[in-house]
């Protein structure tokens, strides 16, 4: 299966985890004015996707509805256009959708998204969110670059999109953090055993767990090493000991000279 590298803009610009979003300024994650204020301070940025009851990406990092905004339930028994009339609290945006948010960004800044589980099982997937992804992308002139927590999200990303580039959101995968994920589940996940079968070129992988050998090892194949979530400057100069780049939030990343 052929790797696609990632852009040169994805290790040089510090990625914006869920956009530059902040909450007292009315700027949510994953929301349109989150986006904007990232592209605006040329940032990378990370978003999320679910998929909606009509098939739909929608750019929204959880399942349910409920912490994000006045609504509750599962995002995904409301249509396109009944999400879009949903706002976010503490700010006039509602949910967008993943076209709406290349429209935004219009290849101004690099994107990496990431494609939540659908299977809630980190098993195999039906493909609809992957599939409808894709089509999304079909066109887009900006840098892209497609991850996720799920390997077979990766593998249908490589069937539908060989030409994007695609890697691994990884972890340490302590069972307690991710119940009721099964912990034999856990066990093999933390191993990243599914990077050559999935084509992948990167992995994203918890800041906290980059002193894993498995890390340094893929690193040393060639796999560019980015991280999640940076929270402050120092925490910043202690992830690139390791990783080529930065996924941050809560302060402003230094932006290359």
């Amino acid at each position: 299966m052929t790797r696609v590298p990632l852009p040169e803009a994805f290790l040089r610009l510090p990625v914006a985890h869920r956009a530059l979003h902040d909450r007292a300024a009315g700027r949510i994650e994953n929301s349109p004015a989150a986006i904007r204020a990232a592209v605006e301070a040329g940032y990378a940025i990370e978003i999320d996707l679910q998929i909606s009851a009509d098939g739909v990406p929608i750019v929204f990092h959880d399942e349910e509805l409920d912490r994000l905004t006045g609504e509750t339930g599962p995002l995904n028994t409301r249509t396109a256009t009944q999400l879009g009339r949903i706002a976010l609290t503490g700010s006039t945006d509602t949910i967008p959708t993943l076209s709406e948010v290349l429209d935004l960004i219009a290849g101004r800044v690099p994107l990496l998204i990431e494609i939540k589980d659908q299977s809630l099982t980190m098993g195999p997937t039906d493909g609809r969110l992957e599939a409808a992804t894709a089509a999304a992308l079909k066109g887009y002139r900006g840098e892209v670059a497609l991850m996720s927590f799920n390997p077979s999200s990766v593998a249908h990303m490589a069937r539908l999109a060989p030409d994007l580039p695609r890697g691994l959101t990884t972890s340490a995968y302590d069972p307690e953090d991710w119940a009721p994920l099964p912990p034999a589940t856990c066990d093999r996940l933390r191993d990243i055993p599914d990077y050559d079968a999935t084509g992948s070129s990167f992995i994203s992988h918890e800041a906290r767990d980059l002193a894993r050998p498995r890390v340094a090892e893929l690193k040393a194949k060639g796999a560019a090493i980015l991280c999640w979530t940076i929270r402050s400057p120092e925490e910043e100069a202690q992830a690139r000991l390791r990783a080529d780049n930065v996924t941050f939030e809560g302060y402003l990343a230094a932006l290359p000279a």
